[in-house]
Order: C-alpha cells, then sequence, then structure tokens
C-alpha cells in the first residue's frame, strides 16, 4: 500500500455546478407557477429532483485543505486516495475523510532506561524530527503511527546505546560522550524501522545521557580515581625531566661542581622538591 492521489476537485468547481443547479431548479419551478399550470409533469418532478440531488452534492462535498494536512480517503473499508490540496476542494460526500497532519514534527521522549555495552545502567532522552511521508501506510498500517514511532525510539536507542561504553576508563576507546556518531547511527537505525510505515526520521539526537541514579554515585567515584590515576602517572615523568634539565644546566654552566655521592644528593633534594611543588607526596618512595 502506497500513497496515490484521491479523486479530489477545486472548491469553485462544486460550487459552480452546486449553483447552476439551485438556478435550474428555480427556472423549472418558475414557469409550473399558476396559471400557467395546475401540477408539473413527470419529467419535471424528475428535473427539480435531479437538480436537488446535485446542488447537495456539489456543497455536501466542499472541504477546507489545510496547510501541512491532507485528507485520506476510504470506501468500504478500501483506500481511495489521499489529497493534500489546500484552500476550498471538493471530496465525494459518500468516502470516508480522515485527516492527518504531514508538518515538520518534534518529539522529545522522556528518560528511557538502557545499558552500555559494560552494562551500567543509563538514562538517556532522545529529541527526534520526523515528518508523515506516505498518508497511506502511516493511518493504514499501523493503528497508530506516533505510538509506533514511540515504541522504535526506545528500542533503537537501547540497540545503539548498547554497543559503546558510557565513558572509556582503559584508555581513549569510543564512548557514548560523542553525540555525533550516536545520533548519526541511531538515526540511521530509526529512519529504517520507521520507512515501512510512511514515517521519515530526519534526526534522532541523545540530548542527554547520564547515569541511572542507584549507579551515579559509584561511576563518580570511578572517574575521579581514573583521573586521579592519569595525573599521578604524568608527574613522575614531569619530575624526572625537570631535575635532569636542572643538574644539566649546573654542571654545564659550571656553576658548580659535583661528585657523584653530592651528584646524587642533589638529585634526590631538586626531585623531593619538585614532586612535592607537583601535588605529589613528599617523599617519591612512598607510592
Amino acid at each position: 500500500m502506497t500513497e496515490r492521489p484521491g479523486p479530489a476537485v477545486p472548491g469553485w468547481v462544486a460550487v459552480l455546478t452546486g449553483l447552476t443547479a439551485l438556478g435550474g431548479a428555480a427556472a423549472a419551478l418558475w414557469r409550473a407557477r399558476p396559471p400557467r399550470t395546475a401540477e408539473l409533469p413527470p419529467w419535471q418532478w424528475a428535473a427539480l429532483a435531479g437538480c436537488a440531488v446535485v446542488a447537495v452534492v456539489a456543497f455536501g462535498g466542499l472541504t477546507r485543505g489545510r496547510t501541512g494536512s491532507a485528507w485520506v480517503l476510504s470506501l468500504f473499508g478500501r483506500y481511495r486516495g489521499s489529497v493534500r490540496r489546500t484552500g476550498l476542494v471538493w471530496i465525494s460526500p459518500f468516502v470516508l475523510r480522515r485527516r492527518i497532519d504531514v508538518r515538520l514534527r518534534h518529539w522529545r521522549s522522556e528518560p528511557i532506561a538502557v545499558v552500555d555495552a559494560e552494562g551500567s545502567a543509563l538514562r538517556v532522552v532522545v529529541l527526534v524530527v520526523w515528518s508523515v511521508r506516505d498518508t497511506a501506510r502511516a493511518l493504514l498500517a499501523v493503528d497508530d503511527h506516533l505510538g509506533y514511532l514511540r515504541e522504535q525510539v526506545e528500542a533503537a536507542t537501547a540497540r545503539v546505546l548498547s554497543q559503546l561504553p558510557a565513558d572509556a576508563f582503559r584508555g581513549d576507546a569510543p564512548t557514548l560522550r560523542d553525540a555525533e556518531a550516536v545520533g548519526d547511527a541511531l538515526t540511521r537505525m530509526l529512519a529504517a524501522e520507521c520507512r515501512p510505515v510512511g514515517v521519515a526520521v530526519f534526526s534522532a539526537q541523545p540530548t542527554r545521557i547520564e547515569y541511572a541514579p542507584e549507579v551515579a554515585a559509584a561511576m563518580r567515584r570511578r572517574q575521579i580515581a581514573v583521573l586521579d590515576a592519569k595525573h599521578r602517572d604524568s608527574v613522575p615523568t614531569g619530575v624526572i625531566d625537570a631535575v635532569d634539565d636542572t643538574v644539566t644546566r649546573l654542571t654545564t654552566r659550571g656553576l658548580v661542581e659535583l661528585d657523584d655521592f653530592e651528584r646524587q644528593a642533589l638529585v634526590k633534594d631538586l626531585t623531593v622538591a619538585f614532586y612535592t611543588r607537583s601535588g605529589g607526596p613528599a617523599d617519591p618512595n612512598q607510592e
């Protein structure tokens, strides 16, 4: 089932037809007024009835087409087409008309419970930009295309976010903090799932990714521990470089003359001083 144009004509045609029918009926009654004839012949009664039927059908089928919406027509349960005309339009009054919104729309989800690649519980809010592309499929292929979209958002979010960890505690691996990559993957998956029901998804972006309340405190402590470990790993290298540079400058410029014992003592004192200044313990051997 795919969308196709439904039977409809411009409204002015129906108005002109209805007025013509009313004019014909009025002319027939004028000719039959007394004393010209006391009783209308059968053919005039048939003409009056035909004009009345035409007028009722012409004016009864008039409707207003709105920008950003469409009419889906059906007759005895069978799809008859869709009308996207705007302004005054005539649609047969004998078909069932159902209006559907085809504007570009956005929907923000409630926090969705998912887990990342490491099994950590997350809460995610997703903003989806979408529109109805095929009115026949959107209205007739499913009971509620908006409800279908919401369910697919939850399913696609759970599948995409389960492929990566929320944070990289072990190296610089890809994480869910890369919002652009996660949004692109989510958009592609959601667009593929919603295409069969006539819904076009243009963008699906996670606006908030955070740990669930029951694990948020533990994850925060883990992040702090990782950052502290990285800092401590970088401190010894910087201290050694600073001590080596200082001793080299003192000796090459002839400011001091040191034997091996004095050189070792100076290196130790400088190491303690630089290491303490950089935020490490007073004695580097305490690490």
